[in-house]
């Protein structure tokens, strides 16, 4: 799996001019299920995400993590973020297919709860607006192959 997480200070989805996703102070996590992940790489990617010490402590230094700090997730699905980029126009038949990758979507969104994350999402397949606040800004790029 891939996700790319963003610390923010607020984030909200769209879908249809309406809210689907809310959440304050946290992550916006946009995931993607690639071709043969499981819910082994799910349940690797929640684990690392909910210890992951990126928000900071009284010093200012970078040492809590999400749970320390009573934050939430956002996560949105990104089938995008397995883009095959060897030519000008990306192709995705890296990603999982659509089944496959709402079922993992909807299980690693119930393993981060499970974590103690207050969670909200987007939909899968939709057409999403996503809007964030980047707090930092913090952006990093995780790969259950490189975990």
């Amino acid at each position: 799996m891939r996700a790319l997480l963003q610390r923010v200070s607020r984030s909200q989805v769209h879908v249809d001019g309406q809210v689907t996703g809310e959440i304050g102070a946290g992550f916006l996590i946009l995931i993607c299920a690639m071709q043969g992940d499981t819910e082994v790489q799910a349940d690797k990617l929640a684990a690392k995400i909910a210890k992951l010490r990126v928000f900071k402590d009284d010093a200012g230094k970078m040492n809590l993590s999400i749970k320390d700090r009573g934050g939430s997730a956002l996560i949105v699905s990104q089938f995008t973020l397995a883009a095959d980029l060897r030519g000008n126009r990306p192709g995705f038949s890296y990603a999982a297919s659509p089944d496959l990758g709402r079922t993992l979507y909807d299980y690693f969104t119930s393993r981060i709860a499970a974590e103690g994350i207050a969670t909200a999402n987007g939909v899968f397949g939709a057409d999403m607006d996503v809007s964030l606040n980047n707090d930092g800004p913090v952006t990093i790029w995780m790969d259950t192959d490189h975990l």
